[in-house]
């Protein structure tokens, strides 16, 4: 490795604690992944769905953006990128186990539909793709406002296929909007391989609605960061929006009721594991000598202890209130 890769992370204007904290949220999000899907096997929670492989993908992207401004439209797999904008472990285990405390929706949804008001996450809804033009709108509404800020939306490769993408994409286009479209390509819509899903380069899309498409190791997280601090700073200067699309791999199944290997071969997914970027921003830092062995024992052990707290507290933490059921369906009578 060159002078040059070592200092890759100042070179972009990132310093050394700050390259260490996104070496600690890829890590705490693949260890909150891990833990949900042993506690949906042990019967704990009812379903989870992982985005165990894509996490430089999100950090990266969320390291780049303005976390005090910007309003951030996640897709299910974004535990690494909502945790890096601010969500805690704890908040993620009262969603997991439907608790009255979780701040997505109450214990109302499933988990990974993320919602968080002062985070500026913006709710997420079951059916794919609807964040788009909800990102759209948004900053339509920050351009008419004269507002400094981003909206950053994430969707899988299956979604650039849908309606709303297209729809979204032409809009932001036509009115050059401050938006940021992030593909994660991990290979997979559900059990759908990309190239019986997608011909030619969803990056290369973005060309026909008039603005910059740009792909993207998505397991090199320092490059993510690049390019989406770019797509923000053309954001922000009124150059309208881009679309990034972060080639990765999802490692583990679509969801804990998917069977992956009647899909695909272990023989494919080990390949894939062995491009981990976890272990490859920890060979990077401690090439940089940054980072060393001992001290990555010991924030494994003290994010093991921070997951474990986390999961007894959602587990302990009190469910809804039966007669709660009907709150926010039915709009209460004026005078009420």
């Amino acid at each position: 490795m060159s002078i040059g890769q070592l200092t890759k992370h100042k070179q972009l204007g990132l310093n050394d604690e700050q390259a260490l904290d996104m070496y600690k949220f890829m890590l705490l999000a693949r260890k909150y992944d891990e833990r949900a899907l042993l506690l949906q096997r042990a019967g704990k929670i009812n379903f989870h769905v992982s985005g165990i492989g894509q996490e430089a993908a999100q950090v990266g992207a969320a390291f780049a953006l303005d976390r005090d401004r910007d309003y951030f439209l996640p897709y299910y797999r974004d535990y690494g990128f909502v945790l890096s904008v601010g969500m805690t472990t704890k908040e993620l285990m009262l969603s997991l186990f439907a608790k009255a405390g979780d701040p997505n929706s109450g214990g109302r949804q499933m988990p990974g539909h993320f919602s968080h008001r002062k985070l500026r996450i913006v709710t997420g809804s079951s059916p794919v793709t609807t964040q788009l033009p909800h990102a759209v709108g948004i900053a339509l509404a920050a351009k008419i406002k004269g507002e400094s800020l981003a909206a950053f939306v994430t969707f899988g490769d299956g979604s650039s296929n849908q309606g709303d993408f297209h729809e979204g994409c032409n809009f932001a286009g036509v009115h050059k909007l401050p938006v940021i479209f992030m593909c994660e390509n991990n290979q997979y819509a559900i059990s759908v391989p990309l190239h019986r899903q997608v011909a030619g380069s969803i990056a290369d899309r973005a060309i026909g609605y008039g603005f910059p498409g740009v792909k993207v190791d998505g397991n090199d997280i320092l490059e993510v960061f690049r390019v989406v601090k770019e797509a923000r700073e053309r954001a922000i200067r009124g150059e309208g929006p881009t679309l990034v699309e972060a080639v990765t791999y999802r490692l583990s199944p679509h969801s804990t009721s998917d069977n992956d290997l009647a899909y695909r071969t272990k023989e494919e997914i080990d390949l894939h594991r062995g491009k981990d970027a976890i272990p490859r921003f920890k060979t990077y830092l401690i090439e940089c000598g940054i980072w060393s062995e001992a001290e990555d024992a010991k924030l494994h052990e003290r994010l093991n202890a921070e997951i474990k707290e986390a999961t007894e507290y959602g587990e302990k933490a009190p469910f809804q209130d039966p007669q709660d059921l009907y709150r926010y369906v039915y709009a209460e009578e004026e005078g009420q």
